[in-house]
């Protein structure tokens, strides 16, 4: 039948060409503060670093790092897309950061923690998950 091939990832769980691709993307220009937002699904958490003005200088997310599936949603795997945008911020020269946290998702804390231990200082933290109201119409009674 032939041999077997087995595709080994390293321990960490993260595809290291992608990781390595992701930190080679890096924006030219130098900022000092820099607004964070975490978008913590139940399918994935995506980063994304903005500066004052709100064009976005970089992003990450859990499915560009090489996770699949249910282990997108993971706390894991979103502390490794904090860790790679933290080392991304700090290359380009972030020193504080204001964080927004959108999203229910399991990776909100991890994603913070893991991005805050690479050096940056966190000046604010608000939580700018949408809350419906009243939410949608009911549907009309059932006629038997």
């Amino acid at each position: 039948m032939g041999k077997k091939r087995v595709n080994k990832m390293q321990g960490s769980g993260v595809d290291s060409g992608k990781r390595d691709r992701a930190l080679s993307k890096i924006a030219k220009r130098k900022i000092d503060r820099a607004a964070l937002y975490i978008e913590s699904t139940f399918n994935n958490t995506k980063l994304t670093l903005t500066d004052e003005n709100g064009a976005t200088v970089m992003w990450s997310s859990a499915g560009s790092l090489g996770f699949t599936g249910n282990r997108k949603a993971t706390p894991f795997a979103a502390a490794k897309v904090g860790e790679v945008i933290g080392e991304k911020a700090s290359v380009v020269g972030v020193k504080e950061a204001d964080v927004f946290i959108k999203g229910v998702g399991a990776g909100r804390e991890s994603a913070l923690r893991a991005f805050s231990g690479k050096g940056i200082a966190i000046l604010s933290i608000r939580d700018v998950t949408p809350v419906p109201h009243n939410g949608p119409r009911p549907p009309k009674p059932r006629r038997v």
